[in-house]
């Protein structure tokens, strides 16, 4: 069972941080749209912000192949 808890633990993490970064590619797809002036500043804040969601993904499964391998 807790091999079970960690994987779907560490998948919710994961599919989070998926969620996540194709609703920043959406918005930011949306904002160049309105304002093909800032493409570089919205580019560059939408990769800082992507590496966060991303970092976090990283940690759930980390946290997740911890959890697992101290039971």
């Amino acid at each position: 069972m807790n091999f079970i808890g960690a994987g779907i633990a560490a998948g919710f993490g994961i599919l989070g941080a998926g969620i996540g970064v194709g609703i920043i590619g959406s918005k930011m797809a949306e904002a160049i749209g309105r304002n093909p002036d800032a493409t570089g500043l919205i580019f560059g804040r939408m990769i800082v912000i992507a590496a966060f969601a991303e970092g976090l993904g990283i940690l759930a499964f980390v946290l997740g192949i911890v959890v697992q391998g101290a039971r």
